[in-house]
Parts: structure tokens; sequence; C-alpha cells
């Protein structure tokens, strides 16, 4: 495998805020954004070569975009890959332009959920036999917890504490963005004792929804280097998509995702990364649910198999830790707008590597992550980029 590592850069993004936007139309969330990405890059809507939309269900065709942008006739793709929706046209953007094809792009994951009158995310099942599990996504994802316990010696209660601690953690980073959805910390004992939900999460162990887009302009790197001092460089951008074996397995025990074992796997190899929790500084993960995001912990690395919920209560991944995740506050703060997701992760990143993450800031990252996860346990898609600040 070639790869991609340091053949192209980012050198503009945007992101608008994530919340109920009842005021704001599709069009006027991808506006937004795409205005902060082309002022930050210094380049104007026709300088741009070609585009990528990434969208679950806000937009059937690349019209989504060149509607709203009333762009000059360029090639617009809409790309739906479930909850790696946004981090999949981002993938297919950087490849496109890393190949040569195009010298300037954009990409814009955008959502807005909250109009549609539906209180969770918007999926139309695909026909199949009758025998897929009808399952909400909170029932899936909290299997996940009971299993984690079991396996690693938690009784419930301290199995409960280790979620919260999770969300606890996610919810104070996001008091510190002004882009997310829900601003304020929320203290453990309230998380603790939420309306459960699907035992045992509580209502607050459960990501929200949200309308929000954003967006990033991509050059190869040579170009990027003339056009701004600071760009995020690409390392590896892999997805792994499951084939259902986990449903059809004895051994499949709820504690790991195998799609995140190889997606995380290939990106770390592509990257020359050999102890991602030495040598990542940052990650944004997909938190959709408390648990997902501790067995998250262990899939990629970051702690030892059954160690991730002792390096969550000692702090390792708070925003002073050793390895902050979430540092903008996660899927918990800012709500999951499916297509635009991935993108706010990268956009932290991004903000990060500038200096301009203002309370949150880091002390000087240099390797980032960001990981989103679709579908459900026993299969799915996981995505995994790792992104620099210098070169290799």
């Amino acid at each position: 495998m070639r790869g991609i590592s340091d053949k192209t850069a980012v050198v503009g993004m945007g992101c608008t805020r994530f919340k109920e936007q009842w005021d704001k139309s599709t069009d006027d969330l991808i506006i937004e954004a795409v205005q902060e990405a082309l002022n930050d890059a210094g380049i104007e809507l026709d300088d741009i070569d070609a585009a990528w939309i990434g969208t679950m269900d806000s937009g059937y065709a690349g019209t989504t975009l060149s509607s709203a942008l009333k762009t000059n006739y360029i090639p617009v793709t809409r790309v739906e890959n479930m909850c790696a929706t946004g981090s999949e046209a981002f993938r297919n953007a950087c490849y496109a332009v890393a190949a040569g094809a195009y010298d300037t792009v954009l990409v814009v994951g955008v959502e807005k959920l909250k109009d549609s009158g539906y209180s969770g995310l918007v999926i139309n099942s695909p026909d199949g036999d009758g025998t897929f599990p009808n399952i909400t996504a909170p029932a899936a994802f909290s299997l996940l917890a009971p299993a984690y316990f079991h396996k690693f010696g938690l009784d419930n209660a301290s199995g409960k504490e280790v979620l919260s601690r999770i969300a606890w953690k996610n919810h104070r980073n996001g008091s510190l963005n002004k882009k997310a959805q829900y601003q304020r910390e929320i203290p453990m004992e309230k998380i603790m004792n939420s309306p459960l939900i699907a035992e045992p999460l509580g209502i607050l162990d459960c990501s929200g929804v949200a309308d929000g887009a954003a967006a990033a302009i991509i050059m190869r790197t040579d170009d990027a280097k003339r056009r701004k001092k600071d760009p995020m460089y690409i390392k590896a951008l892999s997805i792994a998509a499951g084939n259902g074996e986990g449903m059809l397995m004895q051994g499949f025990d709820f504690t790991s995702i195998k799609e995140n074992l190889v997606s995380s796997s290939s990106a770390y190899k592509e990257a020359g990364i050999k102890d991602p929790s030495k040598e990542i500084d940052m990650a944004e993960v997909h938190d959709c649910f408390t648990p997902t995001e501790l067995v998250i912990y262990e899939d990629l690395g970051f702690s030892e198999k059954g160690m991730g919920w002792k390096d969550a209560m000692n702090g390792k991944f708070d925003l002073d830790g050793k390895l902050p995740v979430n540092p903008d506050g996660g899927l918990k703060s800012f709500g999951h707008p499916i297509g635009a997701s991935g993108l706010r992760m990268l956009y932290e990143m991004y903000l990060q590597f500038q200096g301009r993450a203002e309370k949150r800031q880091l002390n000087n990252p240099k390797i980032g992550l960001t990981h989103n996860l679709g579908g459900y346990p026993w299969q799915c898609v996981s995505f995994v980029s790792i992104i620099g600040k210098e070169l290799s």
C-alpha cells in the first residue's frame, strides 16, 4: 500500500455552531461553513476545482452543494457512509488531490436533523430477510457496558461511575467551546442519576442530535506550503467496512469492535505510528455513547486491554492528561449531525495545531487522530485519520 502520508494538506477550515437551528436551512449551514473555510484559506470559490459533499439525509446529489453555493458547474460528488460520512467525503477529496486529478478541492459535511420530525438519527433500513435485529442505537451500544464490566471485573456501580466520568470529561471540555451545542459542565451525580434510556445507559450517556456543517479546503503539500504557513498535513486515512461476521461468531463478546482494530492498525502502519499511546498527542473519537468511547480507548491502542477504565478514572484522557480525548467536547457536547461530525473533529485538530483553540488549547500538539464509527458494534464502518502539524 503506497498510502497518502504528507501528500496533501488542509489550508482552510470552517465550522458552524452545532445546535437546533430552526432559523437556518441546509443551504445556510453550507454557506456559513464554506465562507469561513474560504476566508481562512484566503481563496475564492472560483479557485475550487472540484467538491465533495457528505450528508446522510439532507440532500441526495451533488446539487445539494452546487445549488447552495452557486458553483460554476464544477464536479461535485455526494458521499454517504453512515456516521463516517463526513470523514469519508474528506478521504475521497484527499485522494483525488493526491492522485493529481485536481489542485484545490472543497469538502463539506452537513446534516439538518432537527427539522426532520424525528427524535433520533434518520435511517432508512435496506431490505433483508427479516433476521436483522430490530434494535435502537442506544440499546445496541448499551450491550458493550455489561460485557466490559463482566470481563474486566467491575461491578455495576463501579462501571456506571466509569461511564459517567467519560461523559463528565466531554461536557467539561464542551463548556470551553463556543461552537458546541451544550456549553455547560454537568456534575457527576447528575450524569449517574440521569433517566435510563437502555440500562445501564442514562440519557446523559448518549449523544444528542443537532444541525451543523463543517468544511475544509485541500491542496497538495507543495502548493499548501506556498499558500499557508501552517497547513495541517494528512498522514493516513483508513476506513474498514465490516462484513457482519461479528453477529454470527460465538466469540464476539462486545468488548471490542473489529472494524476499529482494522482501521486503526492500517492507519498506524501508513503513518509510521508504533505506539499510539505515546505518539498520538490528541484524539477526537466517536463517543456516540459512553461505553463506545471506553471500548475505543483499547481498540485504538490508547490503553492496554482491560485498562481503559482505569486510565479514564485516572484522568489520562482529560484536557490536561497524557492523551486528551475529545478536547472539543465530542459528540456528547456537539450532538451528531451525521454528515458534519467527521469534519468537525478535523476542525478541532486544525485549531489545536494552529494554537487557536482558546481555553481548550493543548501544549503544542503535533500528531492528532480522528475516529468515526457508523453502524452497530457487530457490524459497522470505522474510520481513522492521522494528521500532523509538521511534515515527517
